[in-house]
């Protein structure tokens, strides 16, 4: 498995450059970002080297295409999907993701069947440039009632889902913090098949019950309660081998530096994956 980055976590990075430099200096392996600033600025060719130059690999791209609202939104932000998918693709990219909130305020019903369709066409068009798609299930209570109508939370369901959405490059985004929030256990991991998780997302719950735990406070790998180095564990026991990337969700902007939360990021992988033996 590949230790991996977002900058949810990383506090006041100043662009894309910074971002990637101190991914290395701090020996993480991939780095989820949007290239498209990368090429604009350096080239194809010139991302790539700097990316090789780094021993750093993109882990996964975000879904900038607005499903969940309007018809209209839907079809205007899809039309630059392709190019976007093309450009990833260039630097070897195969992972795209998207969250799913547990709650929505259209009627669960109608909200299913107008997703289904429109994630299908995502996973469609990216399935041409040989990327994956993978759908976050949202595990915290407080979110399950946030908007009118209960959608859905759970690994299971989500693979459900997935089953009637159709697409063979459509999987899971699997967090910890959501394994953790839904009560999902280590032998439920043990279930699943590694080509069912397309990414993976790691950070620690503090100690709270589990019904308390808010999406947005989450702390630094090795810092909580959540079993991180059997969540780790079960993954490499099932095949997965992708990028465990970082992501860190906080009520108000860190006030460390980016290279101290870094360094304190780095601390939390080594403390879990040598707990996991890995």
């Amino acid at each position: 498995m590949l230790r991996g980055l977002t900058r949810a976590g990383l506090g006041p990075v100043e662009n894309d450059q910074q971002f990637l430099e101190i991914a290395s200096r701090y020996g993480f392996q991939s780095i989820d970002i949007d290239p498209t600033g990368l090429i604009a600025e350096l080239g194809v060719d010139g991302t790539k080297a700097r990316l090789n130059e780094l021993g750093l690999v993109i882990g996964a791209i975000g879904l900038s295409v607005d499903w969940r609202t309007t018809e209209e939104n839907f079809r205007s932000t899809l039309i630059q999907l392709p190019s976007q998918a093309a450009a990833a693709a260039l630097l070897g990219v195969t992972r795209c993701c998207t969250y799913v909130l547990p709650s929505v305020d259209e009627p669960a019903a109608q909200f299913t069947v107008q997703a289904t369709k429109r994630l299908r066409l995502c996973a469609q068009i990216l399935g041409g440039y040989g990327i994956r798609l993978g759908l976050e299930f949202v595990g915290p209570h407080h979110l399950r009632t946030r908007w009118a109508h209960p959608f859905l939370w759970t690994a299971r369901d989500t693979l459900e889902w997935i089953d009637a959405i159709g697409e063979p490059n459509v999987g899971l985004l699997f967090d910890a913090y959501h394994w953790y929030t839904t009560g999902m256990t280590v032998e439920e991991i043990g279930s699943l098949r590694a080509d069912q998780i397309v990414h993976v997302h790691i950070n620690d719950a503090k100690d709270v019950p589990v019904e308390e735990a808010l999406d947005n406070d989450r702390i630094y790998p090795g810092e909580g309660v959540i079993d991180l180095a059997g969540f780790l564990k079960a993954l490499h026991a099932i095949g997965y081998n992708g990028p465990v990337a970082q992501e860190i969700l906080t009520p108000a902007p860190p006030t460390e530096s980016a290279e101290a939360l870094a360094e304190r990021s780095r601390q939390g992988f080594d403390r879990v994956f040598v707990a996991a033996g890995l």
